[in-house]
């Protein structure tokens, strides 16, 4: 089953982050994101001609994390878009991360 086709599901806390190595495999499925150097995040950053395109992402990926409760950190100004998200529960990245990342590189196309 693809990323796109799953649903996030809440994390409690109880579980291990994965680990990098894990991640990295998974990074292999969300085209465009990057781990961070201690691999407890992942983040896109979307260049855009324009403020508005840049807000319209910001929109999309909002709308991407309430339909699935899960909730990133989104900034954004003239030019860009940057989406960072990561399991505060479990201080580290979890499936439900990369579900989220490969809902919005569908919805931003």
């Amino acid at each position: 089953m693809s990323l796109t086709e799953k649903h996030c599901t809440p994390c409690r806390g109880g579980v291990d982050p994965l680990a990098r190595d894990q991640a990295e495999s998974m990074l292999a499925e969300v085209t465009g994101w990057v781990l961070s150097e201690d691999a407890t995040r992942i983040s896109r950053r979307f260049v855009t001609s324009n403020f508005a395109k840049a807000q319209a992402i910001a929109n999309i990926a909002g709308d991407v994390a309430e339909q699935e409760d899960h909730h990133p950190e989104i900034r954004f100004s003239w030019g860009y878009c940057e989406v960072e998200i990561y399991t505060h529960a479990i201080g580290g990245l979890h499936e439900n991360d990369f579900i989220y990342a490969a809902k919005v590189n569908a919805a931003t196309g």
